[in-house]
């Protein structure tokens, strides 16, 4: 694979911020300086987008008042609010993974699998970029924990 990148006039290759075109090429260290960037740079965009959602759903709350007069109504939009007020805190671990993987980015361990400390696969840590264990890894643990759940 041939990196690409999203660069803007004035700056070389190597000062191009990673942006969504970023490819590893073969060959390229792992986990190397400017792929931490580049998951760095991911995480903290997607720790952003959560963040304004939420937002959006705390101004919600703020200004939508449970007025429905009729009592179906009014509690279709209590479940509503309910499964949205469950997707936020959903979300809101889910922000905690994200500055766990920053953390473990910036001590020198994201990338590597917990369990077996072996590599994570670029195409793993791309669709989910908080993975902490290999997917053979993932699959044993889950397997036990699913024996386990049976016993």
């Amino acid at each position: 694979m041939a990196t690409v990148f999203n660069s803007r006039p004035g700056r070389s290759a190597e000062d191009a911020p990673m942006g969504a075109g970023y490819r590893a090429e073969p060959g390229e260290e792992f986990m190397n300086p400017r792929q931490q960037a580049y998951f760095r740079e991911k995480l903290l965009a997607w720790k952003a987008s959560i963040l304004a959602e939420s937002q959006g759903t705390l101004a919600q709350l703020q200004t939508d008042t449970m007025r429905e007069p009729d009592i179906t109504d009014r509690a279709s939009s209590e479940t509503d609010w309910s499964i949205e007020l469950r997707t936020r805190d959903r979300q809101r671990k889910l922000i905690s993974k994200i500055e766990a993987a920053i953390r473990r980015i910036d001590e020198g361990e994201y990338g590597y699998c917990e369990v077996t400390g072996e590599p994570i696969s670029l195409a793993r840590l791309e669709a989910r970029p908080i993975a902490t264990m290999t997917v053979e890894a993932q699959e044993r643990h889950e397997r036990n924990e699913k024996v386990s759940r049976e016993e």
